[in-house]
C-alpha cells in the first residue's frame, strides 16, 4: 500500500510538471519592459495581445473596453514594480509591486496603480488604488500589431497598440 501511495504521488508530480504551460507559445506572449531611471529600476511584466484584424478599442469591451478598466495587456494582470519610491506623473508612489490597469478613452486614458495583483481585471477594486492619473492618448506614428510597452532611460513609459500611443512619466 505504501509503494502504491508513493508511486501515485510521483505520478501526480510528473503530470503537474509536464502540464506546465509554455507561456511563450500563447497567442498573447509574455513580455517585460525594464529600465533604470535615476538609479531606480522600473519593471513592467505584461502579455502582448495582437490586433488580428479586430477593432481593439471596442466600446462593447470585447478586446480593450473603451471607458472601462482594462488589465493593460492580456492573460494575467500587468504588473509594474518600482525598486524605490518614485513619482508617476509628479505624484508619489511607494516602492513595491503593483497591478497596472488603465481606462482607455478616445482623447485620454486613466493610468491606475493598484494593490490588487490578481488574474485579469475581473476582481479589480477601486478602493485598492494607490494612484490614478489621466494622460492624453495620441495617434501612433505607425500601426502596431502587438501591444507594446517601452520605458525610456528618462522614465517615459510608452504603451502602443493599433493606432494609439499613450505615455506617462516615472521619475
Amino acid at each position: 500500500m505504501k509503494k502504491l501511495l508513493i508511486f501515485t504521488t510521483l505520478l501526480l508530480i510528473a503530470q503537474m510538471t509536464f502540464a506546465q504551460e509554455d507561456k511563450s507559445k500563447r497567442p498573447s506572449p509574455p513580455a517585460v519592459a525594464k529600465q533604470t531611471v535615476g538609479g531606480k529600476t522600473i519593471t513592467i511584466d505584461y502579455s502582448q495581445p495582437s490586433v488580428k484584424g479586430r477593432s481593439v478599442w471596442d466600446p462593447a469591451g470585447k478586446v480593450a473596453p473603451m471607458g472601462k478598466v482594462w488589465r493593460t495587456g492580456a492573460n494575467e494582470t500587468t504588473t509594474i514594480e518600482f525598486s524605490d519610491d518614485v513619482k508617476l506623473e509628479g505624484k508619489p508612489v511607494p516602492k513595491g509591486k503593483y497591478a497596472l490597469f488603465t481606462i482607455p478613452g478616445e482623447k485620454d486614458w486613466t493610468i491606475i496603480i493598484n494593490k490588487g495583483i490578481k488574474w485579469g481585471a475581473f476582481t479589480y477594486k477601486q478602493e485598492e488604488d494607490v494612484l490614478r492619473v489621466t494622460v492624453p492618448a495620441k495617434k501612433a506614428k505607425n500601426f502596431q500589431e502587438k501591444f507594446t510597452i517601452d520605458i525610456s532611460p528618462k522614465g517615459d513609459v510608452a504603451m502602443v497598440w493599433a493606432d494609439t500611443k499613450v505615455d506617462f512619466m516615472v521619475k
